[in-house]
């Protein structure tokens, strides 16, 4: 246990400030969503524009949106969005078409 008892006197100097003018990245920020927007409305118009079925429509909106989610997300979206996309849209059409063959096969079930 310390018995010393030391007095120490605050002294206190006059406050300091900082002029300082923060710098917004808002300008910027919205330019790249809307350049990210268009691409991204770009390559679904491209993509719907070559599906054969309309009921194809739903699937490959919702793939896009899944992959504008998940490239926003990266360091470089504009970059990585377009493979994404690529690999979304064809897992929807392969499961749209899992899907019409499980349908088609419950209906001959409920036929027979």
């Amino acid at each position: 246990m310390n018995t010393k008892q030391t007095k120490v006197t605050a002294g206190f100097a006059l406050e300091t400030r900082f002029a300082l003018q923060p710098v917004t990245a808002s300008p910027f920020r919205a330019n790249f969503e809307s350049e990210f927007e268009r691409l991204k409305n770009r390559l679904l118009a491209e993509t719907l524009g070559q599906a054969e079925r309309p009921e194809l429509k739903v699937p490959l909106r919702r793939a896009a949106n899944d992959a504008a989610a998940l490239a926003w997300v990266t360091f470089y979206p504009l970059l990585v969005f377009p493979v994404l996309f690529e690999e979304k849209s064809r897992a929807a059409v392969r499961q749209a078409a899992k899907q019409a063959r499980i349908y088609a096969h419950s209906r001959e079930i409920i036929a027979a």
